[in-house]
């Protein structure tokens, strides 16, 4: 019973973690740290292979860290698999954002599917403002129904300026 608790507090916080990162994306990326998440925007304003975006990674290994540490070393052990939760969120994020969607790591090529494809439309539709005002689409895997329509349909409404309200 007790590995039905942990798995579930894994899986969770796994889930939870999508609201996590578009509440901080929207809010605190494109809010008081704009200034960390402005070259991920404009990436011809950085130099070499790294962005001061990827300083985000430390904001959520922080917690996540902890969240190992605190569980291992206190009586309250199920902090540890929010910390694993966590950490797979960040992988998932990782492997699709940086390599999929930004092709950071020439992995992934062949990934074509209706799901992979409205994750790029989506994410596209964010990075179409280089601003950090008037953006949308500001989760990863949660994908608003909209990008889920066929190229032709896209296109038409991106002509008509129906997608963007």
């Amino acid at each position: 019973m007790q590995i039905l608790i942990y798995i579930s507090i894994t899986l969770g916080t796994v889930a939870g973690m999508e609201f996590v990162a578009w509440f901080a994306h929207k809010y605190i990326m494109h809010g008081f740290l704009w200034s960390w998440h402005e070259d991920h925007h404009k990436p011809h304003l950085k130099d070499g292979f790294f962005e001061k975006n990827d300083l985000f990674f430390l904001v959520f290994a922080i917690p996540s860290a902890l969240c190992y540490i605190l569980g291992s070393a206190t009586p309250h052990f199920w902090l540890f698999f929010v910390g694993v939760g966590i950490s797979i969120y960040g992988l998932i994020y990782f492997l699709i954002h940086d390599v999929y969607i930004h092709r950071r790591f020439k992995w992934f090529k062949k990934l074509d599917n209706p799901y992979s494809r409205a994750i790029l439309r989506a994410h596209g539709h964010h990075h179409a403002n280089p601003d950090k005002e008037n953006c949308e689409s500001f989760g990863l895997l949660v994908v608003d129904e909209k990008y889920f329509k066929s190229r032709k349909e896209w296109s038409k409404q991106l002509k008509n300026n129906e997608i963007y309200h």
